[in-house]
């Protein structure tokens, strides 16, 4: 935007001034008309002030989404799989570098943004995913509410970047909050909760964004809780949010949100109560039309102008910050080249980012990694050569996604063979009953079966065409046509290394005895296919552990829209896992060894100072992520059951061994009591230290054997 032709008594374009003096300034300036013109997602432009139009709504859940090419990363997930802080860090800050080319391209072509062209990405999702059958948990960072909040806050600071002045781009928290499904239900439910379950499990993540990521925005959702939408929460907007957490951010409804008021949950009678319930209660920005009905609220007295000024001046200095009223010169991002966009340091780091994210859960007898001795390989399943399964939700696109076909097409070495077929479709019966497939499994050394879900399967409401939930699965076991296909590849034989895709948990049943190995590769992005077929023949030791439980079924679990935590993810639930929270083997073995207190015994207030020795025993250079998990003993109110408190990622050699060393802060040993408070008791804790969370279940499996202690609190 030139700024030669605007006159100096603009104090708006005066960049001497605080980005929110000049916010003020230009609200001042603007006619009500102009003011609701600027309160909805495509901000209309105001030519007179030479302000261009801008669409607020874009998406970078993992990439530049849905704004031609970008590099496509592994769903979020995925990500979270990897539990690398600083890889992530990197990952967002490509995002970022690759938003901004975008967008001040698309500025230099048309003079203005359209939807999905701007810098005011609205991710990551920090929602807990506490139920399985939930379409959107693979947006989300796992059941965990703390490594939620560590590795979302990394996401953040890259998305943003740490510019004294100016934000690269502005990351949102969403969806503000207690909301993860069902998704058919989305639009009218109510969210109950204690207020124990609202800070312990609901709340961590969103607080850790704001209060030391400095998230510049929150998205409300859609629901209720205890009684209030979401997007005019007093409780959660203005007490917890603004109040407790003291955001100066904007807050932005979820879109058509605000309709639901009326449509939907009836708090309100019509579309200008709405617009006057959310913004009294601090929604600044709407993701529809409701706010166009902003003039007839203050004609009923129902809000006043200056209610508006409030709200617009937040928006405005997100725009601000941004530097989109200032010179290009001034605003070091605007140089960033469209070179930048999937370029190939970011395929790398996307590869780096798949390889990381696969979990191993079961390699019988060392079936992997794949032997040098083998002579043939048959890959089969309905997942093999599809482009979906790259994706997600949620996705950019890219001219050079490799599928996991291909991976293992260009890494199988010369002199082995390989040979394919479809064998099932993803969830119906084949058409020809009949298939050569069984036979060419039985005349290979291996049959790498690919299978599980893609987001046709599961995601957002009206994005899942074939689920029966419009988004959740109705069911978290694999579709009985792989199921049926996986059984008759192994009735005849067929030694089954089985790769999944997914985007959260598979309750495999009787599958899970009919293959040697099994590998869960997510959604992983333009890479994935290159990365896995690394993975499966060594040349990366897996290292990815889960970041959310895998029941063996849904009578495990309580009923879906019951949002109490109990008997939910790791933290509540008693009943024994398929997979625990936490879990993945490796290529190699690591040891756990000389865990050591600074004293058993301290007083209330202090710091517990740990240190413990990690070692890699077998004959693979590889990544272990290193768990810390507390258990509060004589709690006088319901806790977890163990609640992971820190976690580090570390490579070592083969013989190679580290001693970590780590601090347990008087906060891990708090819980929160009935009334939502952080409270301190003396009494007796467990911690233990491992590569897996705490239960027989992980040590059965496979896991390292965890070293643990016990210390006093007077």
């Amino acid at each position: 935007m030139s700024v030669d032709n605007i006159t100096e008594n603009l104090s708006y374009f005066d960049t001497t001034l605080s980005f929110t003096e000049r916010a003020k300034d230009l609200v001042g300036r603007l006619t009500l008309e102009e003011k609701v013109g600027l309160m909805s997602h495509p901000a209309h432009g105001i030519p007179r002030l030479n302000i261009p139009a801008y669409n607020y709504w874009s998406e970078a859940l993992h990439g530049v989404a849905r704004n031609g090419r970008a590099a496509v990363f592994p769903q979020a997930i995925a990500m979270a799989a990897t539990w690398d802080k600083d890889l992530i860090h990197r990952v967002a800050t490509a995002i970022s570098d690759e938003g901004r080319a975008k967008y001040h391209a698309a500025l230099k072509r048309n003079g203005y943004t359209q939807q999905y062209q701007g810098l005011t990405f609205w991710s990551p999702n920090v929602n807990i995913f506490r139920d399985p059958r939930w379409g959107r948990g693979q947006e989300t960072w796992g059941e965990d509410p703390f490594l939620t909040g560590e590795m979302a806050a990394a996401f953040v600071r890259g998305l943003q970047g740490d510019h004294p002045k100016y934000l690269k781009a502005a990351a949102c928290a969403k969806h503000f909050a207690v909301h993860s499904g069902p998704e058919k239900d989305r639009h009218h439910f109510n969210a109950v909760v204690t207020k124990r379950e609202l800070y312990d499990t609901y709340l961590p993540a969103f607080k850790k964004l704001v209060t030391e990521a400095n998230v510049e925005s929150v998205m409300g959702a859609y629901n209720r809780v205890l009684g209030e939408p979401c997007c005019a929460s007093k409780l959660l907007i203005e007490d917890i949010l603004r109040g407790e957490w003291n955001f100066q951010g904007h807050f932005v409804s979820d879109c058509f949100a605000l309709s639901d008021f009326h449509l939907n949950h009836k708090v309100t009678k019509d579309a200008a109560e709405s617009a006057a319930l959310a913004l009294k209660h601090g929604c600044d920005l709407g993701c529809d039309h409701v706010y166009n009905e902003i003039p007839e609220a203050i004609r009923r007295g129902l809000i006043t102008e200056a209610d508006v000024d409030r709200a617009l001046e937040r928006t405005l200095l997100t725009r601000f910050k941004l530097g989109m009223f200032d010179p290009p010169e001034d605003v070091p991002f605007t140089s960033i080249p469209t070179d930048v966009v999937a370029c190939a340091e970011h395929r790398q780091l996307a590869y780096c980012a798949a390889t990381e994210a696969v979990v191993l859960l079961k390699n019988k007898n060392n079936i992997l990694p794949i032997k040098p001795s083998t002579k043939k390989i048959f890959v089969t399943g309905p997942t093999a050569a599809s482009m979906e399964v790259l994706l997600g939700n949620y996705y950019g696109f890219n001219d050079q996604m490799i599928t996991l076909l291909e991976g293992l097409v260009g890494r199988i070495p010369e002199g082995m063979g390989l040979e394919y077929h479809p064998g099932t479709p993803l969830k119906h019966p084949r058409e020809i009953p009949s298939t050569w497939a069984p036979g060419m499994a039985q005349s290979a050394d291996l049959t790498i079966v690919c299978a599980g879900f893609n987001s046709f399967l599961e995601g957002e409401e009206g994005e899942s065409l074939l689920s029966p939930l419009n988004g959740d699965r109705e069911s978290i076991s694999l579709p009985q046509s792989q199921i049926d296909y996986i059984r008759e590849l192994a009735v005849h034989g067929a030694r089954i290394i089985l790769v999944l895709t997914g985007g959260g948990p598979i309750a495999l049943g009787e599958v899970e005895d009919m293959v040697e190995a099994i590998l869960f590769v997510w959604y992983p992005g333009m890479e994935g296919g290159r990365a896995v077929a690394d993975v499966l023949f060594g040349d990366v030791s897996p290292s990815g552990k889960l970041p959310v439980t895998f029941p063996k079924s849904l009578d495990q679990l309580p009923p879906f829209d019951d949002y109490s935590m109990n008997g939910r993810t790791y933290r509540y639930m008693t009943e024994e896992p398929l997979y625990p929270f936490g879990f993945g083997l490796s290529y190699t073995r690591f040891e756990y060894s000389e865990l050591q207190l600074d004293k058993p015994t301290l007083p209330m207030g202090n710091s517990l100072h740990v240190s413990l020795t990690l070692t890699n025993c077998g004959a693979s250079d590889a990544a272990e992520v290193a768990q810390f998990y507390l258990s509060d003993l004589h709690a006088s109110t319901i806790v977890p059951r163990h609640r992971l408190i820190g976690f580090e990622r570390v490579f070592l050699k083969t013989g190679e061994s580290k001693t970590l060393k780590f601090t347990v802060t008087p906060e891990m040993m708090s819980f929160y009591n009935d009334d939502g408070k952080l409270t301190l008791e003396p009494g007796q804790f467990h911690l233990e230290v491992g590569g897996c969370s705490p239960g027989q279940r992980g040590q059965e499996l496979g896991a390292p054997k965890p070293v643990t202690a016990t210390f006093e609190v007077q």
